[in-house]
């Protein structure tokens, strides 16, 4: 894979020697990814992106070091970052290869899913900086009040970006603003959550244990991120039934916190992806309203 001549030229600079190889990584739709060989035969992964601010990846690589301070899976290290001055912004990270997963992969995924859950928790839901969910900006000012937060926070500014590209126009979309707050009152105390928590997020290293990348943290409910990873397609009964052994789920998550939650990532894809999530979307925010009254 070729890499921009600036880019490189910063990249050598950082790491001290020659990049000998770089081999595109599938997957990525937001930034390219690519695995860097060295002369001294290191191995890195290379994320840049030509449009996106620096600021990006430097909230990336403090997600990162957030998750492995209190995760118990492995989590790639940030090594190093720049751009600017006519070079895309990029982010160096260690580089942990795919494999095969172990037997007990999906019960170790969801215990320490649980744990990371059960770290940094506090009264107030947010973090200390703002970050990207996608290419999209995630505000994360603190607040004391779950409902509030994720109305004003994750729902409203999505939905209003929906709206201004002439989506999901509904009343119902204004009902479900309204019920909000009421409906998840009792979350009193926040722990930290990946924040973008879907299968293509998680995989198994060479040794068969989980690997979690590309987080977009913050302090919340943890039934945000079960909510994400049964968004599309899930990651199986073993890995929630350890979940809820280690931390136990909620009765509203499967009344309604479940589609509460995803309808912040649904949102999220109708502003990246148009209009083939909207009724998705807009389904989502029914069973909500009807489950609510």
């Amino acid at each position: 894979m070729h890499l921009p001549t600036p880019l490189r030229q910063q990249v050598e600079s950082a790491l001290g020697h020659r990049i000998t190889a770089s081999v595109a990584a599938s997957g990525g739709c937001i930034n390219n990814g690519a695995r860097l060989d060295t002369r001294d035969g290191d191995t890195f992964f290379l994320k840049w992106n030509e449009v996106a601010p620096p600021e990006m990846f430097e909230a990336e690589a403090d997600g990162l070091e957030a998750l492995r301070r209190a995760c118990t899976v492995q989590i790639p290290a940030p090594l190093d970052r720049g751009g600017g001055a006519g070079t895309p912004s990029w982010l160096l990270l260690e580089y942990v290869g795919s494999g095969t997963p172990a037997a007990d992969y999906p019960e170790r995924l969801g215990t320490s899913l649980a744990e990371l859950h059960a770290s940094e928790l506090g009264p107030s839901f947010g973090w200390a900086r703002d970050n990207w969910i996608g290419s999209l900006p995630q505000a994360n000012e603190e607040r004391s009040n779950w409902g509030a937060f994720w109305r004003d926070l994750r729902i409203v500014p999505q939905l209003q970006l929906t709206r201004s590209k002439g989506f999901l126009r509904s009343h119902t979309m204004d009902r479900l603003i309204d019920v909000i707050p009421n409906a998840l009152v009792d979350v009193e105390r926040g722990g930290l959550l990946h924040g973008d928590l879907w299968s293509g997020n998680a995989y198994a290293t060479v040794e068969g244990v989980p690997v979690l990348i590309d987080p977009a943290v913050f302090r919340g409910d943890g039934e945000v991120d079960l909510a994400m990873t049964e968004l599309f397609g899930g990651f199986g009964q073993r890995f929630y039934e350890a979940y809820g052994a280690s931390r136990p789920i909620s009765r509203e998550y499967e009344a309604f916190r479940r589609d509460l939650y995803q309808l912040y990532y649904l949102l999220v894809h109708v502003n990246l992806f148009g209009a083939s999530y909207e009724s998705d979307a807009l389904a989502a925010a029914s069973r909500v309203v009807d489950a609510l009254g």
